[in-house]
């Protein structure tokens, strides 16, 4: 089987076991606090874990985008050195919501691998929960009894909570689990050592197949487990090593997944795969990266230096890194390998192709940065390394290297790689130490501890009222936090009239109003979908009903500006062309932010054009029509554009305006204006680029763009009275203009002559010393430059020469020396420690080079004592 029958079985055996199948959701994750990305096939799930949505399909199956970078599931660093590991990889499953358990996940596995698939069952091992006595935990007698029906005793082994619990994280959704483990090896080897010796040892030819993992708990933050209302299953099993078993293959890597990659890897690189380790390695950590950021960048994720961004940025960088040290890459070329990436995972994952030339372009800009920091790395290295030798040693401080790869961004393993050519070595302590330091900074900047949520109300759904800014409501939870120092609290109410952050929107702010105790609500955000209140305090009586009242004046400007984001998108589409995709967006009550796919800078035209047309929406007062609970599919027929990034339930909210010319049609939860005329006026302030491909615009609205219009016309006023109200004034500044560069090239001109007479008049008054010609001089300058220039000047004009001029400027002394080379050479002299030393005088410091160094000071009656010194120094020689 090639690699998309085996994936089309899998999902085919299930949908025959009345699973649902369903889409991947994104990889990138964006309303979940304790997630960046979707590193396991249940992070989709686990607001119905929670009991927080509602289960509309009892049997799910799916395969799931993963990636695995950071945190407990940190798979990075092993990537490419073994043949099993991935960043981005797929994650099969199949899930139950609270419909069947343990036996009959035991049984699919079982009937899918060994009957559909012909995996040979006595390469199969089967792990079960030993039991946990902290936690209070008996061991699976279920799982082993359901495993004894194909499975002799000795092949069905008892692991501790390390093993074979599974945990999401240190608080959430999670139960005991049952892995499926085979043995590859051969025939002769497994006769040799049993198999059950070599599971969960690390052997790369005994792995791990499919984890049946049983949820029925929720790990609290203070440690507790609490029984869920139900009881679910899911499993995870990775796509890759499945392809690796039933292909019969060594690697995952050697699968058709992955070889035709590989194989344009190597023709890009003239270097055969599987001849060198080094290579192999590159190559490998090259294709998985690839897979990562290519599918990162298609679910709305750009590299960046924050979040999630930044792990993107890292990861390409890694590969960059290998091509460049053992491939001997000096140009970007991982992004010429996204015609095989489609053609190899296209078919299945359209956004590959509908993001293709997206993909190309940030790639290819990421690469060509990324050779210029190692280029600029290489530089100071070299510079570091030529310092140490000065102070004779040959260890790299941990500090040196820290900066290096923190502020450049140059790779560790480089520096010691270049090191060891120059038989130097590094302070590894000390850039641990240096590392560390760094991680604690971050960890306190981030650093939020969550109380237990004290529960008031139990199996009760926070509802969003829409329509309305205030409400009568009941507090169902709340909880104390702690973040930087500070605390406050989050609630969750029955009924909310406040909007969650959601798709670029900010979240509502307001007040809760408890008999008299009024508290400020001062955001509110999504989690697990719920709607959390971030408030102050909590009210003195938690029981009784409250009223929740959004902040109106704030509300109304965020629906002004999301309003107009929407506008400003289609506007864009209808001036540049339909090539225009929102690539994000930021919507608060002060402006609006949106990136969007465009190769080049808008043209002011273009964004008079742009502007003009939105405006022209604005006026006409056009209606807000939204369509509630729509059918995906029925919302795309009728032209509504998706946000970037993000996955749709099978039920849609489409946002239009002027619906029937099909004008802005966008699927959007947000909040918006009743009809286009509340935005009042449509004001672009910048446009810029974020990226390769994508650009930004910002904008503002309503009363913000007034002001900004009335404060241009108020500078324009100001010019013309002081014009006295000319006739043309445009023609008026153009010929003020033209007047003053012709001034100001007539004085430039006259200094010129100036400075002959006084370069004249220097030389003349030279005087030699030990037979270097010494001129000392204070002159009249108006700002350091002028001494440089006098400076060099008098070095062309006259040879073996040792020039000390000074000038007071804004008050402060300033010192210029210039030196003839052949004195640096044949006397030694060295003008940035001759300039050090002389400053003394004036109560500054300076320095330069050898032959030219500038000082400045605070004591301007010093400058003559500083030319003296000088003069002293030479007859001194």
């Amino acid at each position: 089987m090639n690699s998309k029958e085996i994936r089309n079985t899998f999902l085919n055996f299930f949908n025959k076991k009345n699973h649902k199948i369903v889409s991947s959701a994104p990889m990138v994750i964006k309303n979940d606090p304790s997630l960046l990305f979707t590193n396991a096939g249940m992070n989709a799930f686990k607001d119905i874990f929670l009991s927080n949505s509602e289960i509309k399909n009892k049997r799910v199956a799916n395969s799931q985008k993963c990636l695995r970078v950071s945190g407990k599931h940190n798979d990075l660093e092993e990537v490419g050195y073994d043949t099993y590991h991935h960043t981005m990889f797929e994650m099969l499953g199949n899930w139950s919501f609270g419909d069947y358990f343990k036996e009959s996940a035991i049984d699919f596995a079982w009937e899918l691998l060994v009957d559909i698939f012909k995996i040979p069952e006595e390469k199969l091992y089967a792990t079960i929960f030993e039991g946990d006595e902290k936690d209070n935990l008996e061991e699976d007698k279920e799982s082993q009894k359901f495993w004894e029906k194909y499975l002799p005793k000795n092949r069905i082994l008892k692991y501790s909570k390390k093993d074979n619990f599974w945990e999401m994280g240190a608080n959430g959704p999670c139960g005991s689990c049952s892995e499926i483990h085979i043995d590859m090896r051969t025939e002769e080897e497994r006769k040799k050592i049993d198999g059950k010796d070599l599971v969960n040892k690390g052997h790369p030819e005994v792995i791990e197949i499919w984890n049946l993992v049983f949820i029925e708990f929720n790990r609290k933050s203070d440690g507790k487990l609490v029984n869920l209302d139900k009881k679910h299953i899911d499993t995870g099993m990775g796509f890759e090593r499945l392809c690796r078993i039933i292909q019969n293959k060594k690697s995952n890597y050697d699968t058709d997944i992955f070889s035709p990659i590989l194989n344009q890897i190597s023709i890009f690189s003239g270097i055969k795969y599987g001849e060198n380790e080094k290579t192999d390695i590159a190559m490998r950590v090259i294709a998985d990266h690839l897979r990562t950021i290519s599918f990162s960048i298609a679910d709305g994720q750009l590299p960046s230096n924050n979040k999630a961004g930044y792990v993107i940025r890292r990861i390409l960088r890694r590969a960059v890194r290998y091509a460049y040290t053992f491939l001997n890459q000096k140009s970007a070329f991982i992004f010429k390998l996204i015609p095989v990436l489609i053609e190899t995972l296209g078919e299945v994952y359209k956004e590959l192709e509908e993001h293709k030339i997206l993909i190309t372009r940030v790639i290819e800009e990421e690469e060509n940065s990324f050779f210029m920091t190692l280029e600029n790395g290489i530089k100071l290295l070299d510079e570091i390394i030529e310092k140490t030798k000065k102070e004779n040693k040959s260890v790299l401080s941990g500090k040196s290297a820290f900066k290096l790869y923190d502020t450049f961004g140059f790779p560790l393993d480089l520096t010691k790689l270049i090191l060891k050519e120059k038989n130097f070595s590094i302070d590894l302590e000390g850039f641990k130490k240096e590392m560390q330091k760094q991680k604690d900074r971050s960890k306190n900047a981030i650093n939020v501890e969550n109380e237990e949520w004290v529960i008031l109300k139990n199996n009760e759904n926070s509802v969003l009222v829409k329509g309305v800014l205030e409400c009568e409501t009941e507090i169902i939870k709340y909880r104390k936090v702690r973040k930087k120092k500070k605390s406050f609290f989050q609630i969750v109410l029955t009924k909310t009239p406040f909007y969650a952050e959601e798709g670029g929107q900010v979240g509502d702010r307001g007040i809760l109003i408890s008999n008299k105790n009024v508290i400020k609500i001062f955001d509110t955000q999504k989690e697990n979908n719920l709607i959390i209140h971030y408030c102050e305090k909590v009210p003195h009586d938690i029981h009784t009903v409250c009223i929740a009242k959004v902040d109106i004046k704030n509300h109304i400007e965020i629906c002004n500006n999301h309003s107009a984001t929407h506008l400003l998108q289609s506007s864009l589409r209808e001036i540049l062309g339909k090539h225009i995709e929102q690539r994000g967006s930021f919507v608060n009550s002060k402006n609006l932010r949106f990136d969007f796919s465009h190769f080049q800078k808008l043209t002011k035209n273009e964004i008079f054009h742009v502007e003009k047309l939105v405006n022209e929406k604005i006026r006409k007062d056009i209606a807000c029509e939204i369509f509630e609970n729509i059918d995906i599919l029925e919302a795309k027929k009728i032209g509504a554009t998706a946000l970037f990034g993000e996955k749709y339930e099978d039920k849609v909210r489409v946002v239009t305006f002027d619906f029937d010319n099909n004008f802005s049609v966008e699927l959007c939860g947000g909040s918006h204006v009743n009809s286009t005329g509340q935005i009042g006026l449509f004001k672009i302030i910048s446009e810029s680029s974020v990226s390769s491909g994508i650009r930004r615009i910002e904008a503002i609205t309503s009363q913000k763009a007034q002001n900004f219009v009335d404060d241009k016309l108020k500078i324009l006023e100001n010019i013309q009275n002081l014009f006295k109200n000319p006739v043309g004034l445009f023609k008026k500044l153009e010929n003020l203009i033209s007047e003053n560069t012709a001034l100001k090239k007539e004085i430039r001109n006259f200094e010129k002559e100036k400075s002959k007479f006084l370069i004249k008049d220097l030389i003349e008054n030279s005087v030699s010393i030990n037979g270097i010609n010494f001129i000392g001089k204070k002159v009249k300058a108006n700002n350091a430059n002028v001494l440089k220039d006098l400076s060099f000047q008098l070095k062309k004009e006259k040879e073996n020469i040792f020039v000390v001029l000074a000038a007071e400027v804004n008050g402060k002394a300033n010192l210029s020396l210039v030196i003839s080379e052949n004195l640096v050479i044949e006397r030694k002299l060295n003008a940035g420690k001759i300039i050090r030393e002389i400053a003394k005088e004036i109560k500054g410091g300076g320095g330069g080079k050898e032959f030219f160094a500038t000082a400045g000071g605070k004591n301007i009656n010093g400058i003559n004592n500083s030319i003296e010194k000088a003069k002293n120094i030479l007859e001194n020689i």
